[in-house]
């Protein structure tokens, strides 16, 4: 077993990696499935949406209500409980035939998702001081890649094998890296000593009390609505704009992969002291990403969106280690709290994103692109100053 008073092997740190993205990818399996998994279960054109947007509302609800179980529980006992939620849950939806049950396997994904934002605060409490910015982003250079690639992957898959592959696959991938995880990883028992009931309680206290939270909460969630503002109207774009089929959609979210290899330099940068810069950095690339976006061409297109993938990738790392370093105790707490906001701000920017397209075009998506950005970076401004 490993030794918790050691520094992370690198082996141990990819596969921290390795299991981050694998397990966060289930979120977003369904985006492009969207409509075939409707259609196959009698879903409405209307009601498709609920394929995606339930594993949201359910990993919205784990991140709220079981992730702080982290500061009170043993740490891998948990996340091996959760994971083995999430298969079963994988396999109902695999298998589900009707809507009812496949809507309700969804949720229950999304729940146990959440294993996730377990083991990176895990990752970053098995770091040293001085090595924790590299670690948590080499981590989630891990995450990010699964986010990024989730979507060209479950397309690829479900064209040639159907969706109920994607979920039979991931189903068997979660078993594999279960027993990785429970060979590998240390015990952790974190030095809680409360009830659930007076954890959840003190959450609220935490974001009254906690500045840098409420702060780097703030950045990101104004990021990551652009974020998710622009890969839910990107795809509408390149079908009527550059007449791209689905397999080209999926071709082209490969390019946000470059993005997440930033993520690592990100951590360096904050273990050297230059958060601050580096944020103003991550929230004038979004803007400039937006801005590049307006200029026409599928290549110009490809570039943003490796700039805005960069920016965002970037913000959670530096968000990250910071909340990190408040303390070990409320880390999983504060990781859960500040997931939670940015998770609202991804929602917002999808719906506000959809109807700006509808209503003007992508000139008006990219301008809301900007803005938010914008928004966020004069508030670092004069929130940084005061602090």
């Amino acid at each position: 077993m490993t030794d918790p008073s050691r520094p992370l092997s690198r082996g141990l740190v990819f596969l921290f990696a390795a299991a981050c993205g694998l397990i966060v990818a289930n979120l977003y399996y369904p985006q492009p499935l969207a409509g075939p998994i409707a259609r196959d279960l009698g879903l409405s054109p209307g009601a498709a949406g609920l394929t995606v947007t339930l594993t949201q509302v359910g990993y919205g609800l784990g991140l709220l209500f079981l992730v702080p179980l982290g500061d009170l529980m043993e740490n891998r006992r948990l996340i091996l409980a959760l994971m083995a939620g999430l298969t079963v849950a994988l396999v109902v939806a695999g298998l589900a035939g009707s809507a009812a049950l496949f809507l309700t396997a969804g949720l229950a994904v999304g729940l146990g998702a959440v294993a996730v934002q377990v083991l990176v605060p895990f990752a970053a409490a098995l770091a040293d001081e001085a090595t924790r910015g590299r670690t948590v982003g080499n981590v989630m250079s891990g995450l990010l890649l699964g986010i990024m690639l989730a979507r060209p992957v479950s397309g690829l898959i479900a064209d040639v094998a159907g969706w109920h592959m994607v979920y039979a696959l991931s189903a068997g991938a979660m078993v594999m890296l279960g027993v990785a995880l429970r060979l590998r990883l240390p015990k952790r028992m974190p030095q809680g000593g409360m009830s659930y009931g007076s954890l959840l309680h003190s959450m609220m206290g935490l974001v009254r009390d906690t500045p840098v939270l409420r702060r780097r909460a703030l950045y990101h969630a104004a990021l990551f609505s652009v974020f998710s503002l622009f890969w839910t109207v990107t795809p509408l774009l390149l079908a009527e704009r550059y007449g791209l089929d689905q397999r080209g959609i999926a071709l082209f979210a490969l390019a946000g992969v470059a993005g997440a290899l930033i993520a690592p330099a990100a951590g360096r940068w904050a273990d050297a002291g230059h958060t601050r810069v580096a944020t103003l950095a991550a929230l004038l690339l979004a803007i400039a990403a937006f801005a590049l976006s307006l200029v026409p061409g599928l290549i110009v297109l490809t570039v943003a969106a490796i700039v805005l993938d960069a920016a965002i990738g970037m913000n959670l790392v530096l968000s990250q280690r910071e909340i990190f370093a408040l303390g070990a105790a409320t880390r999983n707490r504060l990781n859960g709290l500040f997931m939670a906001a940015f998770f609202v701000g991804g929602a917002v920017g999808s719906g506000f994103g959809a109807l700006a397209y509808e209503q003007g075009g992508w000139l008006a998506a990219a301008l809301i692109g900007m803005a938010a950005p914008a928004l966020a970076l004069a508030a670092f401004l004069v929130l940084e100053r005061r602090a």
